[in-house]
C-alpha cells in the first residue's frame, strides 16, 4: 500500500482545479432549459401567383438602383440625386452608422491587450506602529512611483468575441437602413412628382372645361341676341364660369403644395420649389418582372436585410449571455519604478514588477445571470418575429402591386372608351344647341359627364405611373448588399433553437 502524502502545494492546486472545472459543469446546467421560441419564416413561394398576374417574367428584371430614370425626366433624375445628397432624412442615418462604427471599436478593444502608464508623487506619513520598517515609519516621506501597466482578458467561452460579432451585425443592420431610407426617399420624391404630374393633367382637363363654356356662354349670347334663346339660358351658362374658375384655383394651390413638398424632401425651403418646373413622366410600355421573386426577396429588400441582420446580433448577444455563467479569466502584469527619495528613482534598485492572473467565478447571484439570459433569448424571439413580419408585409406589398397592374390594363381600356362616348355625347349635343334643338342643361349635364370622365382617366394614367414606382420599390429599388460575403447564415438559428 501507497502511503505517500500529496504535497500541500499539489494538494491546493488540484483542489482549485477541482472547484474551477465543478463549476464550469454547474454553469453548463443552470441554463439548459432556457432558449428562444421564435422560428424564420422563409419567404415561400409566389410561383403561382406570378404565373397567373399577366406579367413577363426573366430572371433579370430586379430594377437597377438608378430605377427612377425609367420615366425618362431628366428634370426628376435632378432631383432624386438632390434629395439623396441633401436629405436630413439621410444624414441622420449616417451618423447613426457612424455612431455603430464606433461602439462596434469599442467592443473590438476588449479582444486585444489593455496597456496604459500611470505615474505618482505622495507625500504621506508613515505609521510607527505598522507593517513599514525603519527608518521610515513614522516619518513623512515623498513616495514616486512611475508604472506600466497590461491587462488581458482570456476570452475562453467567446464572450468577447460574441460581443463584438453583435456589434458588427447591429451595424450591418444600420447601413442597410441607410439604403432602406435612402429607398423612401426617392420612391417619396418620385410619388410626389407624379401627383404633381397628375395635378397638372388635371389642370388642363379644367381649363380646357372653362374655354368651353367661355364659347358656349359666347353662343348663348348670340342666340338671346337674335332671339333664339332666353336671359335664362345667358344666366345658367354664366352660372358655370365661377365655379370652373375655383376648380381651377384649387388645382393651382394643389401645385404649390406639391412644390413645397418636394422642397421639404429635398431638405430645402419652399422658394426650392417654386423653381420646379411641370413634369414630362412617360410611362413605360411594359413591365416586367423577376422570375424568383420569393427566393430572392431577401436579398434585395432593404428592409428585409435589415431585419435579419439584427437577427444575427441578437443570437450573439445571446452567446455573450451564455458566456457569462462561466469562470472569467484576467491577467495583469506592471512594470516601474518606486522610491522614497527622488534621487534614487532612477536607479535600477527600484524597479517594481508584478503578475497578478485573476479568476472570477459566479457561484450565486440571485438569478441575474439567468433573467439576462431569458431577456436576450426574448430580444432574439421579437427580432426573429419583426423579420418575419417584414418578409409577410413584402410579399404583401408585391402581390398588391401586382393585383393591381393585372387589372389596370383593362380598366384604362374601358375608361378610354367611356371618354370618348362621353365626349361624342357632347359633340352630339352642343352641334344640336347651336341649331336650336337642345336646352343649355342638356349641354351642362354632358359637360360635367364628358369632365368625370377625363379626370377619371386622368387619375388611372397617373396611377400606372404610381404602380410602376410602386413596384420598383416593393422589389428593392435595385438593392444588392454590398457586403454580399458576410451576409448573414443565421447559424445561430441552429445554436439557440
Amino acid at each position: 500500500m501507497n502511503n505517500r502524502k500529496i504535497p500541500a502545494s499539489r494538494h491546493s492546486v488540484a483542489v482549485r482545479t477541482s472547484a474551477i472545472v465543478l463549476s464550469i459543469l454547474l454553469a453548463g446546467c443552470s441554463y439548459h432549459d432556457l432558449k428562444p421560441q421564435a422560428r424564420l419564416l422563409p419567404a415561400g413561394d409566389a410561383g403561382e401567383t406570378l404565373a397567373h398576374s399577366g406579367i413577363t417574367l426573366s430572371p433579370a428584371a430586379w430594377p437597377t438602383e438608378s430605377w427612377w430614370t425609367r420615366f425618362n425626366d431628366t428634370q426628376l433624375d435632378r432631383l432624386v440625386a438632390e434629395a439623396l445628397a441633401q436629405s436630413p432624412t439621410l444624414r441622420s442615418a449616417a451618423a447613426r452608422v457612424r455612431q455603430a462604427g464606433a461602439l462596434e471599436a469599442i467592443e473590438g478593444a476588449s479582444l486585444l491587450p489593455r496597456v496604459d502608464a500611470a505615474a505618482s508623487s505622495t507625500r504621506e506619513r508613515f505609521s510607527a506602529n505598522g507593517t513599514t520598517p525603519a527608518p521610515v515609519k513614522g516619518t513623512w516621506q515623498n513616495v514616486d512611483q512611475a508604472t506600466l501597466n497590461i491587462g488581458y482578458e482570456l476570452d475562453f467561452w467567446g464572450k468577447n468575441r460574441a460581443a463584438v460579432e453583435a456589434a458588427v451585425g447591429r451595424r450591418h443592420a444600420l447601413e442597410v437602413d441607410s439604403r432602406a431610407a435612402a429607398l423612401m426617399v426617392s420612391a417619396a420624391v418620385v410619388q410626389t412628382y407624379i401627383d404633381l404630374n397628375d395635378t397638372y393633367a388635371q389642370l388642363d382637363v379644367a381649363q380646357a372645361l372653362l374655354d368651353q363654356q367661355v364659347q358656349i356662354e359666347q353662343l348663348t349670347q348670340q342666340r338671346f341676341a337674335a332671339e333664339l334663346g332666353t336671359q335664362i339660358d345667358i344666366k345658367q351658362s354664366q352660372a358655370s364660369l365661377p365655379a370652373s374658375r375655383a376648380s381651377i384655383a384649387a388645382l393651382k394651390e394643389m401645385i404649390e403644395l406639391h412644390q413645397n413638398k418636394l422642397a421639404s424632401l429635398l431638405g430645402q425651403g419652399p422658394d426650392r420649389g417654386r423653381s420646379i418646373a411641370r413634369p414630362h413622366l412617360q410611362a413605360g410600355n411594359s413591365v416586367v418582372l423577376p422570375s424568383h421573386i420569393a427566393a430572392e426577396l431577401v436579398g434585395h429588400r432593404p428592409d428585409v436585410v435589415a431585419q435579419r441582420w439584427r437577427v444575427e446580433a441578437c443570437g450573439h448577444e445571446i452567446d455573450v449571455a451564455k458566456a457569462r455563467f462561466y469562470p472569467n479569466v484576467n491577467l495583469t502584469a506592471f512594470v516601474g519604478l518606486q522610491s522614497l527619495a527622488f534621487d534614487t528613482f532612477n536607479d535600477h534598485s527600484s524597479r517594481i514588477l508584478g503578475f497578478a492572473p485573476a479568476i472570477s467565478l459566479p457561484i450565486f447571484e440571485g438569478g441575474r445571470l439567468r433573467g439576462n439570459l431569458d431577456a436576450q433569448d426574448a430580444a432574439y424571439d421579437l427580432a426573429v418575429e419583426n423579420y418575419n413580419q417584414t418578409v409577410v408585409d413584402a410579399l404583401r406589398d408585391i402581390a398588391d402591386q401586382l393585383s393591381s397592374l393585372r387589372w389596370l390594363k383593362e380598366r384604362l381600356a374601358q375608361q378610354q372608351e367611356a371618354v370618348d362616348t362621353a365626349q361624342a355625347a357632347a359633340d352630339l349635343v352642343n352641334l344640336r344647341y347651336r341649331a336650336g334643338l337642345a336646352t343649355y342643361l342638356q349641354v351642362l349635364a354632358t359637360e360635367n359627364a364628358t369632365l368625370a370622365q377625363k379626370r377619371q382617366l386622368v387619375t388611372l394614367a397617373s396611377r400606372a405611373l404610381s404602380l410602376q414606382a410602386n413596384l420598383s420599390r416593393a422589389l428593392g429599388g435595385g438593392y444588392r448588399p454590398e457586403f454580399r460575403a458576410s451576409v448573414p447564415a443565421l447559424s445561430t438559428v441552429a445554436d439557440h433553437s
